[in-house]
């Protein structure tokens, strides 16, 4: 590989969208990735929670050859066996009846969204608004911006689509409030990811799921970063004694190949023919991969592995925040875990974590957001946490 300067590259051609971190990666194995330079570093992002089977996983790698070698694209307008064989893997596995394939987990929300107006048309006189709560993450598409309810997303855009009401997040009540005939459904996150790993009150979701029911409306749950094992079950709905109506998946679907969807209960499923479609989605490629992905998370209980290494990761950071004062808070299920610190240094910590070797993201200004690939063992638990308590000793020096 030739030798340039390709963050310079970078501010020449790319749009100014992305604060990057000081690193250009070059090739990517399990748990480990190598920069242009040759360095390795041990990878805790994870493609924002995408790499759930770690890099160039084998069995992936097989099924995209595979596949290339047979039939890459078509259209919708014919029938594609992977297709269809994810469909089925997804349900069977699932408390929905029908999906639909998309591109991204934004558009797998837009879809949910569609089909939820679809739904108020029909069902319930014509509503339209969609309930969200603050703090949510949805997506950067126009619509989806209005659904996220922050406003630092928001106020660059405005006028934002009408449709959505943002609301208190973790407080029940703040949803009843807000429902009223316009009202066609309520979108959560199970968890919360990108503000920081937090977790609602356990009788949360089953209150918002008990009011679904007696108005009429619908529950979606946005489990683009919660699915596919994540959270230490398949869906992280399992965990919290709930189904959804709408189910939207993305990110770790297919570890690293472009996919996304949206599932349906029956009743829910109201699109009809030309309603809703999509040129890339779910072509027999993005399939292929995602039906290897997903039927080796089945078949090899990486959930069950998900929740064993995951407890060992926050009782790790546990003992940290015991020894060191400058982490205040661990918090998270599986392996989507935050860290708190004590003041605005998250920036300090995720730079001085990658001159160590590893791969964090600073989630907020003062908290670490943690994804790694769910094929983590307990040894990369361990050499996280190692260079984790060296970074926080130092950063601790420097902060008193």
């Amino acid at each position: 590989m030739s030798q340039k300067n390709w963050p310079e590259v970078e501010a020449q051609l790319y749009m100014k969208t992305f604060r990057r971190i000081p690193l250009t990666i070059t090739r990517g194995e399990g748990m480990r990735v190598w920069d242009d330079q040759g360095r390795m570093y041990l990878d805790f992002v994870g493609g924002w929670a995408v790499n759930v089977l770690g890099h160039c996983h084998p069995v992936l790698v097989e099924a995209i050859e595979r596949q290339a070698r047979t039939l890459i694209h078509t259209s919708n307008q014919f029938y594609t066996i992977p297709q269809l064989e994810l469909a089925a893997l997804l349900i069977q596995h699932s408390c929905l009846d029908r999906v639909f394939f998309c591109n991204s987990g934004v558009e797998a929300a837009e879809g949910a969204v569609k089909l939820a107006r679809r739904y108020g048309k029909l069902q319930r006189n014509g509503a339209y608004e969609i309930i969200t709560v603050g703090d949510s993450f949805h997506g950067r598409t126009l619509a989806m911006t209005a659904a996220t309810a922050q406003e630092k997303y928001q106020q660059l855009y405005t006028p934002l689509p009408p449709g959505f009401v943002n609301v208190e997040w973790n407080r029940p009540q703040a949803i009843f409030d807000a429902t009223g005939s316009h009202t066609c459904a309520v979108m959560l996150e199970p968890l919360q990811g990108e503000a920081g790993v937090r977790i609602p009150d356990p009788d949360y979701l089953p209150l918002v799921r008990q009011w679904c029911d007696r108005q009429g409306i619908l529950l979606i749950l946005d489990e683009v970063q919660t699915g596919i094992g994540r959270t230490g079950s398949l869906f992280a709905y399992e965990q919290a004694g709930v189904e959804p109506d709408i189910l939207v998946l993305a990110k770790g679907l297919a570890s690293g190949v472009p996919i996304g969807a949206f599932l349906a209960k029956e009743r829910a499923s109201v699109f009809q023919p030309g309603d809703h479609g999509s040129t890339f989605g779910g072509n027999p490629l993005a399939c292929a991969a995602a039906l290897a992905v997903v039927a080796y998370i089945i078949e090899h209980d990486i959930p069950g592995h998900v929740r064993q290494v995951g407890g060992r990761f926050l009782e790790r950071l546990h003992g940290l925040i015991h020894e060191l004062p400058v982490a205040r808070e661990a918090r998270g299920c599986g392996l989507l875990v935050a860290l708190v610190l004590n003041k605005d240094i998250a920036s300090d910590v995720t730079l001085e974590c990658l001159h160590h070797g590893l791969l964090v993201n600073q989630v907020r200004p003062d908290t670490i957001r943690f994804m790694p690939p769910l094929i983590a063992t307990d040894d990369d638990i361990d050499e996280a946490v190692t260079i984790l308590r060296t970074v926080l000793a130092s950063v601790q020096r420097r902060n008193t």
